[in-house]
């Protein structure tokens, strides 16, 4: 398994975790052997299925790359099936409260520290221990992430730092600010003050951040401002450099 976690809490590394809606191995394994820290494997916007996300999952193993899922929902039975397919951590959608975050942490640990059911038949052979010991040796290295994409989770967002286990934090600037009422405004005055608080909270309790960045400028300006993640989008890399390539062919 990869040292993501361990990098986010023991390092102050600047990381990447790039996200996979393309249900392809090998654009996976494409990312992770260039050198992304992480992968986020979508399944709550991408076209990815099961055995797509298991491909993607295995297609990361021999690199430093750390498979992440983003999950359609905040549901246990979402979160178990992932890791059981060898990811090795969990982005959440729509927290709102602290106790969807002691919800989604619930669900990364077997009992007694959480609900996490036992059935790692495949992600034993990921981890590279044997059955019997995949749950020593994972319980606790899972990274749990968390998105702030809603008022709701602005308004409590001192609460929701206040839980333990949380990896990352990553204000989804697209669903904020449509929840706002200012869709893709991130200039607006409401956006602005709402991810100010976001960033404030999240700070002050140690956790990382972590948000999207697909120039060399918005990297610089995030990092500036404390983050420690950034993020791109395969398909949206893949339609930048297309529309790159067409340019060269204008007169």
């Amino acid at each position: 398994m990869s040292n993501f976690k361990h990098r986010l809490h023991s390092t102050q590394d600047r990381l990447t975790g790039h996200i996979c809606t393309i249900p392809s191995a090998t654009v996976t394994q494409a990312m992770a052997a260039a050198g992304a820290d992480a992968v986020i494997i979508d399944m709550e916007h991408g076209a990815v299925d099961y055995a797509s996300a298991h491909a993607m999952i295995a297609a990361t193993k021999g690199t430093g790359c750390a498979p992440l899922v983003r999950v359609a929902e905040n549901d246990p039975s979402h979160v178990k099936r992932v890791l059981d397919l060898g990811a090795e951590g969990i982005v959440f959608p729509l927290i709102r409260t602290a106790d969807d975050a002691r919800k989604a942490v619930a669900s990364l640990f077997y009992p007694p520290k959480g609900n996490r059911g036992f059935g790692p038949f495949i992600a034993h052979s990921m981890a590279g221990v044997p059955l019997a010991e995949y749950k020593d040796a994972v319980d606790g290295t899972l990274s749990c992430v968390l998105l702030i994409e809603t008022v709701d989770a602005v308004e409590n967002i001192e609460e929701i730092v206040k839980v333990p286990g949380i990896d990352l934090l990553v204000p989804a600037q697209f669903d904020l600010s449509t929840d706002l009422g200012v869709s893709g405004q991130f200039d607006h005055p409401d956006f602005i003050a709402a991810i100010a608080k976001v960033e404030k909270a999240s700070l002050a309790a140690g956790i990382p951040l972590g948000g999207v960045a697909l120039a060399e400028a918005q990297a610089a300006s995030l990092f500036a401002r404390g983050y420690r993640l950034i993020a791109g989008f395969d398909l949206l890399w893949l339609k930048a450099k297309t529309a790159e390539t067409q340019a060269w062919t204008k007169l």
